[in-house]
């Protein structure tokens, strides 16, 4: 039985959320919520929590077109939801338009 990693290098959180490392770094310094664990070496450590955050933070400007920072931290404060209930239906849009092009792979 595998049990679900409790950390997540900065790699695999980059290719987890769709952030690029860069923007990782930014947001840590600009969301007081979001602050990895670092190691010895400075090698930042995810929480599934952390990753949540991030692609919430992530939701809120892309969809939401939401892009000033104190913008994003007012509706990560408001946390409505309406736009927990949207996140949560384009997340499983995007989860079907996934397996739809595997399916259609497998047709071809």
């Amino acid at each position: 039985m595998d049990a679900e990693k409790q950390y997540y290098s900065l790699r695999e959180t980059e290719k987890e959320t769709g952030v690029p490392v860069s923007t990782l770094r930014y947001w840590e310094k600009e969301f007081e919520e979001l602050q990895p664990r670092k190691d010895g070496h400075g090698n930042r450590y995810y929480t599934r929590e952390d990753q949540e955050l991030i692609k919430r933070i992530k939701y809120i400007r892309d969809e939401l077109k939401i892009t000033r920072i104190e913008a994003i931290r007012k509706e990560l404060r408001a946390n409505t939801k309406h736009s927990d209930e949207r996140q949560a239906a384009l997340e499983i849009l995007l989860r079907v338009k996934e397996e739809l092009c595997e399916i259609r792979k497998l047709i071809k």
